[in-house]
């Protein structure tokens, strides 16, 4: 009989070299993981997904360029099929809920044992959620309170009226007189990645131009211009 686990392809996301390195050495000694990506950047991760379409991404949350929410954004809805398993030193609740939301299938602390990640990417593989303790809490004392985890997603959401940390990043640099070349210079994009920023921002705030975007940002205590 034949029991020989089904082969996962994997990519990994983190700005940290050596971090990606270490992470990669682990789970090669694995038979039935196989790296087939790295990426260095929330941007670079959303390319290889396309690229290489994944069993799973392993991401972190904290990237240049583009977010891990952003990018777990905008991988869900391009290639749904992909699992995302967040890896992070971070459990904030922000982090935890946007990611969530963002549509990760599960979210594990970079304190967890190498056999904990096996068994998560393993898990999501398999169209499973896993989540580290820490973040099953969150989520459960969310529901203890009386709310349901959507509920809670959609506060987070309407915090900032649905603008990505990208393009509270763009705002906050408009707040500070840049122009779209000097924004896109800081934040390793093109200009016409800022302009289609930009046009999302006035879209979602209901303004029709930079001036009024920010002004909407600062009433609102998102940013400040100094």
């Amino acid at each position: 009989m034949n029991t020989a686990l089904q082969e996962i392809r994997l990519v990994l996301a983190d700005d940290h070299a050596v971090v990606r390195s270490g992470t990669r050495e682990l789970l090669e000694q694995q038979p039935d993981l196989k790296i087939v990506g790295e990426a260095s950047d929330g941007e670079e991760a959303v390319r290889l997904a396309g690229e290489l379409q994944p069993d799973v991404l392993v991401m972190d949350v904290r990237m240049p360029k583009m977010s891990g929410v952003e990018a777990t954004r905008t991988i869900k809805q391009d290639f749904p099929k992909i699992k995302i398993l967040v890896l992070t030193a971070h459990d904030d609740d922000e982090y935890v809920f946007a990611l969530l939301q963002a549509g990760a299938n599960g979210y594990l602390l970079k304190t967890a044992e190498i056999e904990e990640l096996v068994r998560a990417i393993r898990t999501v593989a398999a169209g499973q959620s896993a989540l580290a303790p820490e973040v099953t809490g969150k989520v459960v004392a969310q529901f203890a309170s009386g709310k349901s985890l959507p509920e809670v997603l959609n506060e987070s959401q309407e915090t900032y009226d649905g603008l990505t940390d990208r393009e509270l990043d763009i705002l906050q640099l408009v707040g500070k007189g840049l122009s779209n070349k000097q924004i896109g210079k800081q934040l390793f994009i093109s200009d016409r990645t800022v302009q289609a920023h930009l046009s999302n921002i006035f879209s979602k705030l209901n303004v029709s131009s930079r001036t009024e975007a920010v002004m909407h940002a600062v009433r609102k205590g998102w940013i400040t211009t100094t």
